[in-house]
């Protein structure tokens, strides 16, 4: 008995292959193949935020979102290089003064969802929203360094959910356009701009005192994080804050 072969071509094999995929794999697996952060749900139905905590440990990338657990895929090495840089000038600043904590990813911000900024700063005042795990209630201070994956997310649902919870200051840096946007709660509770641009300075107003050189953070490699700590609070500042954190060692 003869058989036909039929010949495909890349669109329509592509076509099939998909459709295959859209069928039998799980949602979080289809994600996953396309590049993008893909999404798991840890059991068939939604998990409590309490079980979210109990599942995940420290190093967990994920966030949970309306009962669903978004898992993310890892930082790239600028990602977590600026992520690095920022953290250490901004907790050199916050100790300095004793202002409060800051802290970065992965550790848990829940409000009406539970995020994972890149970097959360909590003042002292608030220090009772800080959990073993999470902190229950919205920081002073979110920065997120966006990524291609996470821009809609950043500039979209993260925007009006850390507004409308109460983070105070939002800071968006976007290392591939170079572009910085930072946003500060305004007597009404909305975001109004405070910054836009790519160069120039920024000054904080949930951090009195502390600025921030856009330039800083396009340069390769990034600027010395003591050298740079020492513009900001003064030599004095910034040797009695080493000297400190020499003691607890």
């Amino acid at each position: 008995m003869a058989t036909d072969v039929v010949i495909l071509d890349k669109e329509a094999l592509t076509g099939i292959l998909k459709d295959i995929a859209s069928q039998h794999l799980p949602h979080w697996l289809q994600e996953f193949g396309n590049g993008k952060t893909f999404t798991r749900s840890a059991s068939k139905q939604k998990m409590s935020y309490e079980a979210f905590l109990e599942w995940a440990n420290e190093d967990t990338l994920a966030e949970w979102i309306d009962g669903e657990v978004f898992m993310s895929s890892p930082a790239s090495l600028q990602h977590q290089d600026m992520t690095d840089f920022l953290t250490s000038i901004l907790r050199l600043f916050v100790e300095h003064y004793y202002l409060g904590i800051v802290i970065s990813a992965p550790f848990q911000m829940k409000m009406k969802q539970g995020r994972q900024p890149d970097i959360l700063y909590i003042s002292k005042d608030h220090a009772d929203r800080l959990k073993k795990t999470y902190l229950e209630g919205p920081a002073d201070l979110v920065v997120e360094i966006v990524s291609p994956e996470s821009i809609e997310r950043d500039r979209g649902a993260k925007f009006i959910e850390y507004e409308a919870g109460g983070v105070a200051e939002y800071w968006l840096i976007d290392p591939i356009r170079h572009q910085v946007e930072c946003y500060q709660l305004d007597e009404h509770g909305q975001y109004a701009i405070a910054f836009s641009g790519s160069n120039g300075i920024y000054r904080s107003n949930v951090l009195p005192g502390f600025w921030l050189r856009i330039e800083w953070l396009w340069q390769s490699p990034l600027p010395n994080v003591a050298r740079t700590a020492w513009q900001i609070i003064g030599l004095d500042g910034l040797r009695r804050v080493l000297k400190e954190l020499e003691q607890l060692e």
